[in-house]
């Protein structure tokens, strides 16, 4: 089961971040509802199939696993394990999508961990599938590279929505399984690896958002690798035609929710090659997280009217360097910022779910239209600071976006 974490302004709240942790979540929330039964879920006249919007770029999407073993790095978090091995999934503009399958939002050999941790009886919910067809050729063209860092305890799907539209509009995304962080990992042989990490001190969590930096490097390694023509994959499965040309290793962004959100404001710290970066309401943890950089970064805030601003938030922007701009989503919550917000009203009669509960989950905000402002500002940046082009959006409110207020900007 995907384990809880401290959410930007409410550090000791227990929040679980992802749709891994939808019972879990429901609990933590303090919201009555009880966990699924058999009989409940018999009553169900047919499994509650679960989709995501349609992407809005021009371009169709192809999409690739990979399996990576970093050899100068343990595992922190298995003590006998001497190597780091995370899976990561490649998003891109495809050059053509007959032929080749949608990719699912979860690996098969991890669906069943998802429903046991969930109390989901097999077969109650099917997860959607994705728009990304698995291994198409890559549109021809060199294009930017983000690496995204899900919220802790998510697995690499959970933001889909936002990751597949921006490689609709000719983004290169890498989204990565931090194992034993991420609620399951699903490996080639079939192995699952499942989460070792509990709620914790500020110690433990800044060490796992050290890791989280380390391998979003350790990704770019790798990137760089298959730029140079040659196959970091594990198994050395085909990589997708074109793939090495495309990657333009001279444009790199990073984001993240939550946890991830931290992991990327450590990471632009640590790694040069990382031009922008974005957190999406993510208290910073570590020394890294809170230095700041010479490079632009965006803060995107759930929102709080009556609630002080995150101090580690504040820490960020006293060191910060390069241009920071912190933005509010109004009408939001911790979990507006990845797939949750769009899955958890489609299996409300399954969890029970009542109005009042999915605000308190994903907020007041129409999922959709909270989807769409994402989607617009988080291209708006990496497209002015990757793409050299001027985005009217990020000088100052528009009357198209009034759900976004500029909360502050710097240096």
């Amino acid at each position: 089961m995907a384990q809880p974490q401290r959410s930007k302004r409410r550090p000791r709240s227990i929040v679980v971040c992802g749709l891994a942790g939808l019972v879990a979540l429901v609990a933590a929330l303090a919201i009555t509802v009880g966990p699924l039964t058999r009989a409940q879920a018999t009553e169900a006249n047919a499994p509650v199939q679960l989709t995501l919007p349609e992407p809005t770029g021009p371009h169709r999407i192809g999409t690739v696993s990979l399996h990576l073993i970093d050899h100068t790095r343990t595992d922190p978090f298995v003590p006998d394990q001497r190597t780091r091995e995370i899976m990561v999934q490649l998003w891109y503009p495809a050059a053509r999508t007959a032929g080749y399958p949608t990719a699912p939002w979860l690996s098969p050999g991890a669906v069943p961990h998802f429903e046991a941790s969930n109390g989901l009886p097999p077969g109650a919910v099917r997860l959607p599938r994705t728009h990304g067809h698995v291994g198409a050729p890559v549109l021809p063209g060199r294009d930017p590279v983000l690496v995204y860092s899900p919220s802790f305890g998510g697995d690499r799907g959970f933001a889909t929505a936002q990751v597949e539209d921006l490689a609709s509009y000719g983004y290169i995304v890498v989204t990565v399984d931090h194992t034993h962080d991420a609620s399951e990992v699903e490996f080639p042989d079939g192995r699952v690896e499942t989460a070792t990490i509990a709620d914790a001190d500020d110690t433990l969590i800044a060490e796992a958002v050290a890791v989280r930096a380390a391998d979003v490097r350790f990704v770019l390694d790798a990137l760089a690798t298959i730029a140079a023509g040659g196959n970091p994959d594990a198994e050395h499965h085909r990589l997708p035609h074109g793939l090495a040309g495309a990657l333009d290793l001279r444009r790199v962004g990073v984001f993240g929710h939550s946890l991830g959100g931290a992991a990327a404001a450590a990471a632009i710290r640590t790694d040069p090659r990382i031009r922008a970066g974005v957190n999406m309401d993510g208290t910073l943890f570590g020394p890294d997280g809170v230095a700041g950089s010479d490079r632009p970064f965006l803060l995107l805030s759930s929102d709080h009217p009556t609630i002080p601003e995150d101090p580690t938030w504040d820490e960020l922007f006293a060191n910060q360097q390069g241009p920071i701009l912190e933005l509010r989503l109004v009408g939001s919550a911790h979990l507006s910022f990845n797939d949750g917000q769009l899955l958890y009203p489609q299996v409300a009669g399954v969890l029970g779910l009542g109005p009042d509960d999915l605000v308190a989950l994903v907020g007041s905000i129409n999922p959709q239209r909270s989807l769409a402002v994402q989607r617009r500002y988080l291209r708006a940046f990496f497209d002015h600071y990757l793409r050299q082009r001027r985005e009217p959006l990020l000088a100052g409110p528009s009357p198209r976006f009034p759900e976004i207020q500029f909360v502050r900007s710097g240096p």
